[in-house]
């Protein structure tokens, strides 16, 4: 579903992707690993199309994700690690999200249960001044109600407390199959049982792929 191709990428005399080829098939799980600065994050925004590669591709599904990044986008849920700030309040945000990506807003509305989120109580209140676990909780229901065959995580538990991660544990082992998940993160015991790869990057190179 995902091909990338001696993908290189620079930022000035800073090489932060180097020759990097790897692929991400249907059913894979994958936690991605490194220190700060191995490429973690440049490597997602390449496949979301967000940064022109020096030299190499990147393919999901087919489309090449510069070229034809509304094709891309459509079939891709990403949550960041740091929220967006932005400043619609909630109700706006839904309407705005259902509107743009043909989302179930019913949908969006029982996820954010799951999580322990009260949308109806928050409808009026701004996004930009949730709490960071109210903010992660929303940015995960609407990326499960999507029903995208590709999701990536980038640190998705940071601003849950136990119980909401174990709520959004739960509610993606209920949806894997199918699936490319990839889940950026320094804390791999968190997601050992839902994956079954484990790529490890180091100054811009895959080191280690391992399947489990």
């Amino acid at each position: 579903m995902i091909t990338i191709s001696n993908l290189t990428k620079k930022f000035g005399e800073h090489i932060s992707l180097e020759s990097v080829s790897c692929e991400f098939n249907k059913n894979d799980s994958i936690a991605l690993m490194g220190a700060n600065g191995a490429g973690k994050t440049t490597l997602i925004r390449a496949i979301l199309g967000y940064y022109h590669p020096d030299s190499g591709k990147v393919l999901v599904d087919g489309f090449c994700p510069i070229k034809e990044r509304v094709k891309v986008l459509q079939n891709v849920s990403f949550v960041p690690q740091l929220p967006p700030p932005i400043k619609l309040n909630i109700q706006e945000l839904m309407q705005y999200i259902c509107m743009s990506t043909d989302i179930d807003k019913e949908l969006i509305e029982h996820y954010s249960n799951e999580m322990k989120l009260d949308i109806k109580a928050n409808l009026y209140k701004s996004f930009f001044k949730l709490s960071g676990g109210m903010k992660q909780k929303l940015l995960i229901a609407i990326s499960l109600a999507k029903k995208s065959n590709i999701i990536i995580y980038d640190e998705p538990t940071a601003n849950l407390d136990p119980k909401a991660r174990d709520d959004f544990y739960r509610l993606l082992k209920q949806n894997e199959d199918e699936k490319v998940l990839l889940f950026v993160t320094h804390r791999v015991e968190e997601v050992q049982e839902l994956v079954n790869r484990q790529i490890y990057m180091d100054m811009g190179k895959v080191v280690a792929d391992e399947r489990l």
